[in-house]
């Protein structure tokens, strides 16, 4: 049974989260952004399933012991997207829960999302603002959002509610944001002048996908069974 309060507690999300030493992940960041320069991409899509380094990120320590104090020692990743938020680039990304979408559903009480800071993330460039303790909203209805022509496609945004104050949510490279996989969270355009770089995975424990495309990749176990 899904519990009201979260298992992240009653704000919804948990910061203070270090997965890189700061100067190794403004360089990660650094290499990203001359990779992915020419094509101008947004979002790359499972980067852990095939670099070294997206790999090591899912698994780094002090990330790993947050996952398990929130869902247990058999976890999963379900799937990540590498966000990189180009300046002078129009790139709002709507309120969303990162446990549902169109092709999925994760039980809140066996997953969790994180948010990596591999560039610093700040007003100015688009870091995340959440509603604080939203996630005792339960999962509301969604819907696409409107066509902006991008490559990057539309993203689901949430429906049916109104976010009166949120929070920003500012990290400096290197570190993470857990949250509730009920969490509503946004971030806007960067207008700064550099890129602003950052890695989203979703955690389940075994049980934890409800409802999956069967032709989706299949989460990627980082220990114990039932996968």
């Amino acid at each position: 049974m899904t519990s009201t309060g979260g298992i992240l507690g009653p704000r919804g999300f948990r910061t203070g989260i270090e997965w890189s030493a700061p100067s190794a992940a403004r360089a990660r960041a650094a290499q990203l952004v001359a990779e992915h320069r020419t094509r101008r991409q947004e979002i790359i899509r499972n980067p852990h399933l095939d670099t070294e380094w997206a790999r090591a990120a899912v698994r780094a320590p002090q990330l790993l012991a947050a996952v398990r104090e929130a869902i247990g020692q058999d976890i999963a990743v379900e799937n990540t997207f590498l966000v990189v938020k180009w300046p002078g680039r129009a790139f709002e990304i709507p309120w969303h829960q990162d446990g549902i979408d169109a092709r999925l559903e994760l039980d809140p009480d066996r997953s969790v999302s994180a948010w990596l800071a591999i560039s610093d993330a700040a007003l100015d460039n688009g870091c995340l603002h959440a509603v604080v303790g939203s996630h005792q909203f339960g999962y509301l209805p969604f819907s696409s959002e409107a066509e902006h022509g991008a490559e990057r496609g539309r993203a689901d945004q949430a429906t049916g509610f109104t976010a009166d104050a949120s929070t920003v949510l500012p990290l400096p490279a290197g570190s993470a944001l857990l949250m509730d996989s009920r969490l509503l969270h946004r971030s806007g355009t960067n207008t700064s002048n550099g890129a602003r770089v950052g890695l989203n995975v979703r955690y389940a424990a075994p049980g934890g996908i409800r409802r999956r495309d069967p032709q989706s990749p299949s989460p990627d176990p980082i220990s114990g069974t039932g996968w």
